[in-house]
């Protein structure tokens, strides 16, 4: 792993591979935000949206190819923000020219490759990113401290539902990715990633043993532009219930293409009082509401986020752009003074190999103990 430290006030130089909507609308406003970054370079299949892209945000140089984009000498690092099963091209590059690596999650379709490329990271000697930035967000690193800190007594039962509106029969024709089973890009992969994470490595820990229900009910799926129809195989429904190690109680429920009424909403049951964080969005704007009941039959009080775990300048961005702003603070801050913070390729493993057994046990109906890298 590289160790080498930044002096604090050297600059990290971006080099973007891929230019979705995710790009602009979140990393570039995240990365535009934070003093310790500059978007250096762009590279895009298409050269006519790295031109644009180049002209909206300031990216002082244009990569033709992607060899050119990853040893370009004022690139430091390298974001990887294509779709999941074009991760490996832009990862392998990265790692052959010696620079860091960051890889939206999922990392790749699979646990095995994933497993590859951080070994040849680790062999070449580069630091590694994945975007599982939401366990760095402010509100889930304040419930973490709740928690440890006892406020609500030993915990009872976790209760999680989400629900998205998107991953529906009728999707648009930039998100053909999301519909084969093999490009692991349904919402059990992409929100179950997401969220799963922020609950078992920030605030309760993983559960011992699970057991799981994975239901395809959208048996196909028509692109809204074309009217063309694929077969989808991929689940939208995902139920998932288990124990932890002090027998506290279990239940996920991942709900795709719901219409109305989706979000979040956590609960966290103690001893001795209550935890809920809401929010009528899964993935946007609006940030998550956090509520604490401390005794018997009192009602929720809302929380407000001490100012000590603000880690961004004062901004107006949107609450998914701000969680991934928090992801580039912690890594710039890794970088200058040598700390641990960001989520790295073997945290993308340990979802990976969660997710495996989560179908495994959906596949063989049976309770299953967990094994999950340390």
């Amino acid at each position: 792993m590289n160790n080498k430290l930044l002096p604090s006030g050297e600059k990290i130089r971006v080099g973007v591979i891929g230019a979705g909507a995710w790009a602009e609308y979140g990393h570039f406003p995240a990365i535009k935000l934070l003093p310790q970054y500059e978007l250096t370079a762009i590279y895009s299949r298409s050269a006519d949206k790295a031109a644009e892209l180049q002209q909206r945000h300031g990216f002082r140089y244009i990569a033709s190819t992607l060899d050119e984009l990853v040893n370009h000498a004022e690139v430091d690092l390298v974001l990887v923000l294509t779709p999941a099963p074009q991760h490996e091209e832009g990862i392998r590059a990265a790692i052959a020219a010696k620079k860091d690596v960051y890889c939206e999650w999922p990392l790749t379709p699979g646990t095995a490759l994933s497993k590859q490329l951080f070994g040849l990271a680790n062999k070449a000697g580069v630091r590694t990113l994945v975007g599982l930035q939401r366990r760095l967000a402010p509100g889930y690193r304040y419930l973490r401290d709740l928690i440890d800190e006892g406020e609500i007594g030993d915990i009872r039962s976790v209760r999680l539902h989400i629900s998205v509106e998107y991953f529906s029969r009728m999707r648009s024709i930039g998100l053909y990715y999301t519909v084969p089973e093999e490009n692991f890009s349904s919402i059990l992969a992409i929100y179950g990633g997401h969220y799963l994470d922020v609950l078992f490595h920030t605030l309760v820990g993983y559960p011992d043993c699970l057991q799981s229900l994975l239901v395809n009910q959208f048996k196909e799926v028509t692109f809204k532009e074309t009217g063309v129809t694929q077969p989808h195989r991929a689940p939208d429904q995902v139920v998932i219930s288990g124990t932890f190690p002090n027998d506290a109680v279990l239940t996920v429920h991942l709900e795709a293409g719901k219409q109305n009424n989706y979000g979040i909403q956590l609960d966290i049951t103690g001893t001795d009082g209550d935890l809920r964080l809401t929010n009528t969005q899964s993935f946007g704007e609006k940030s998550n509401l956090i509520e604490m009941a401390v005794g018997m039959a009192q009602p929720l009080q809302r929380l407000d986020i001490p100012s000590e775990y603000e880690w961004l300048p004062p901004n107006e961005l949107g609450a998914s752009t701000r969680e991934l702003a928090n992801l580039y603070a912690a890594h710039a801050h890794d970088v200058h003074h040598g700390t641990k913070r960001a989520p790295t390729f073997a945290d993308a493993i340990r979802i990976h190999e969660l997710m495996d057994q989560i179908v495994g046990a959906n596949a063989s109906g049976k309770r299953v103990n967990l094994n999950i890298s340390q």
